[in-house]
């Protein structure tokens, strides 16, 4: 029995190592551009995908931008029609490499790594630099980061009317775990 037991956690234990691509199609994406003293301007997207590659140290992240939702439904409206045009561009996608990453590192003590790479949003691309924080959890690796986005890097115009209601550089969150 005992052997049995040893046997099962040293496959799985290898399996995982083994492993040539972690995903998760249930991302959380939040974002924020609110200013003070104004409405809210805040959403979340529930449905993202990461994918580590950790043979090459890759990582991929994107999301359909019509599922980012909004406490209001005319704040969404606007958001799609009007400020990122997600009928013309539908997707986010981000692809960089994680900066010194070993799978074997990796453990349930996070470690923060830099990640490098180009975003492509509202029919720009950007090289940016990301702050990643990744870890082993029970159900797999977790990743967690925080950044900011300069809305005029993407050419994402607002209104003068409302200009000094949203805030020109927006915080964004991501976190997932990938299995």
């Amino acid at each position: 029995m005992k052997r049995t037991t040893l046997f099962i956690l040293l496959f799985t234990a290898f399996s995982i190592l083994a492993q040539d691509k972690f995903k998760t199609t249930s991302a959380i994406i939040n974002f924020e551009a609110s200013v003070p003293f104004f409405e809210e301007v805040k959403a979340v997207n529930k449905l993202g995908t990461i994918i580590l590659e950790p043979e090459t140290s890759m990582l991929i992240c994107s999301a359909v931008i019509k599922d980012f939702r909004f406490k209001m439904d005319l704040m969404q409206e606007h958001f799609n029609d009007n400020y990122i045009e997600s009928n013309r561009y539908p997707k986010a996608v981000f692809k960089g490499k994680i900066e010194k990453f070993d799978l074997k590192d990796i453990n349930e003590v996070e470690k923060e790594y830099d990640v490098k790479g180009k975003l492509y949003l509202h029919g720009k691309y950007k090289v940016i630099s990301v702050k990643a924080q990744i870890k082993k959890v029970p159900e797999g690796i977790q990743i967690l980061s925080n950044f900011p986005l300069s809305v005029s890097d993407f050419n994402i115009e607002i209104p003068y009317m409302v200009a000094n209601k949203i805030s020109k550089t927006v915080q964004t969150d991501l976190s997932g775990i990938m299995k």
